[in-house]
């Protein structure tokens, strides 16, 4: 955990819009713009559920991965909301997240949360 031009978005407002507008917008300009070297989006908690099944935010998934931001979910999150498989095969990565959250923010890493 030492690249400090690595932005973390952790993502857990399932606003539709708010999603689209800030978190899609601020991630993919961020690498498009080189604002940051690197950008991983953690879906955590009911973003997982809109993730899954809400075709606009899959869709800004989709372009998100093509611009090349890591988008990771919450295990614990997807398998309680039963969409584990979903967005795996969306190419989204599906770990628990508890750890390593916990180390971005003891060893002050850039965290953007929403």
């Amino acid at each position: 955990m030492e690249n400090q031009d690595h932005l973390y978005i952790l993502w857990t407002n399932a606003d539709p819009v708010t999603s689209e507008k800030m978190v899609f917008m601020y991630a993919v300009n961020s690498l498009k713009k080189g604002w940051w070297e690197k950008v991983t989006l953690i879906i955590w908690g009911s973003t997982a559920k809109l993730a899954a099944e809400d075709s606009m935010i899959k869709q800004k998934i989709s372009e998100a991965l093509t611009e090349g931001v890591k988008i990771s979910a919450c295990k614990a999150c997807a398998d309680q909301l039963g969409v584990t498989e979903i967005l795996e095969n969306m190419g989204v990565e599906v770990i628990y997240w508890g750890a390593p959250l916990t180390e971005i923010i003891k060893y002050g890493q850039k965290l953007l949360t929403v």
